[in-house]
């Protein structure tokens, strides 16, 4: 260490020390105020986090049925826009392959599909069937003398010998004889209504009012 003898050094040593020690109290500041404007993390307590349990578990008590009409009604909608869908492409076949279609109906084994009538070609490789939901019932009206049907289908067809039927013939028209309506049913409270239209050329879904001036 440097020992100043002149009044000039002893000074210039004497600034050198207050610079040095403004600089470290002016360091230890900052640190001092960014540490003072970081965010601290808020965790939850036992008691909130019960609290929001709680509210939810309320939430979907109250919810719950609400939901299970929601799903019920979304199943019953795709079953009956599955069924007209059906129904449409039997008209487009009959027109374009000059056939008439047979969409046949299987009320006890919840049942339905679609192939060409078997006095005019032994087998239909484009005919479909499609089984309803375990939950779902289908329901014709009116019921017209059941037909014998040689469906060359699935074993579920085949096994039944009475099935109620829509004809669609080669001139895009429903035969007289076809169910006027169809009724597809979950439990008692909700169904799908579909029914011929006003001119007896399609079928169509109708509305609720409909539905209830016919239950």
């Amino acid at each position: 260490m440097l020992v100043c003898k002149t009044t000039d050094c002893a000074e210039k040593q004497m600034r050198l020390a207050q610079a040095a020690a403004r600089a470290l109290l002016s360091g230890a500041a900052g640190e001092n105020a960014q540490a003072q404007k970081q965010p601290q993390t808020a965790g939850f307590t036992l008691v909130e986090l019960i609290v929001v349990m709680a509210l939810l578990a309320t939430v979907l008590a109250v919810a719950a049925p609400s939901l299970s009409r929601f799903f019920r009604s979304r199943g019953l909608d795709s079953e009956a826009r599955r069924f007209l869908a059906l129904t449409r492409y039997a008209q487009s076949r009959a027109v374009s392959e000059g056939i008439p279609m047979v969409l046949w109906i299987d009320t006890e084994r919840r049942a339905y599909g679609l192939m060409a009538e078997s006095t005019y070609t032994e087998q239909d490789d484009r005919a479909v069937e499609f089984t309803l939901d375990e939950a779902l019932q289908i329901e014709v009206w009116p019921q017209w003398p059941s037909q014998r049907l040689n469906t060359r289908l699935t074993t579920l067809s085949r096994s039944s010998d009475r099935l109620q039927t829509i004809k669609f013939t080669p001139d895009g028209f429903i035969n007289e004889t076809s169910p006027e309506w169809i009724l597809i049913r979950h439990g008692s409270e909700d169904a799908v209504l579909i029914s011929q239209s006003r001119t007896r050329l399609n079928y169509e879904i109708q509305s609720d009012n409909q539905l209830a001036l016919r239950r």
